[in-house]
């Protein structure tokens, strides 16, 4: 790893710090008033409306709240992918069939992830996904996108890349999460959007 290397990854874990003691700091109905905003703001994405497969997550804690995006995907007809993290990162996919087919994961002393009980599709099954929704901290200027820092989006994207596929992708944030500047390295992929409470914001 060469010195610039090094300070990225200081850079990156000390911005995932102040940002997480931000949401950390956020009430049950921040969370709720944002999550409903992000649905409605989220669904006026053309590229949502048209799409037949979206792969999504479930947010958990002060996450910018994706149920009721799900949901009203789900209600359009949309087909929704919803992952399951493996024991190596990586992440397996499973249909969303509403929240009764979620089950609660605790995956270590990580905190708890709410994951789909129906059968496993493999970890390929994101290819088809024509809109590819991801989690994150932050995303800057050129659409740059600064995850939790767990490699497993990285290895989603890798798996886009290596199948040709090219979905939409598209991360959901809080409006103070977009910055200027977020450290990047060599195989960090842009996204295309981001989504806020108050707003889309397109790199593309």
């Amino acid at each position: 790893m060469r010195h610039n290397d090094r300070a990225d990854e200081s850079d990156k874990r000390e911005r995932r710090r102040e940002i997480l003691s931000v949401r950390n700091g956020l009430t049950p109905d921040d969370v709720r008033v944002s999550a409903a905003a992000l649905a409605r703001r989220a669904l006026e994405l053309p590229e949502l409306a048209h799409a037949r497969t979206v792969a999504a997550y479930v947010s958990v804690g002060s996450e910018p709240g994706t149920l009721a995006l799900l949901d009203a995907l789900r209600a359009r007809g949309t087909r929704v992918l919803l992952p399951a993290l493996l024991p190596d990162n990586d992440l397996d996919w499973g249909a969303y069939e509403g929240g009764e087919s979620l089950t609660r994961v605790q995956h270590g002393t990580r905190m708890a992830l709410f994951e789909p009980s129906g059968p496993p599709l493999g970890p390929d099954a994101v290819t088809g996904a024509d809109v590819v929704l991801l989690p994150g901290l932050a995303v800057d200027a050129h659409g740059t996108r600064l995850g939790r820092g767990g490699g497993s989006y990285d290895r989603v994207l890798a798996r886009l890349d290596r199948a040709g596929a090219h979905p939409s992708l598209v991360v959901l944030l809080y409006d103070t999460e977009v910055v200027a500047r977020v450290p990047a390295e060599p195989h960090d992929r842009p996204v295309h959007a981001v989504v806020t409470p108050s707003g889309v914001r397109r790199f593309d």
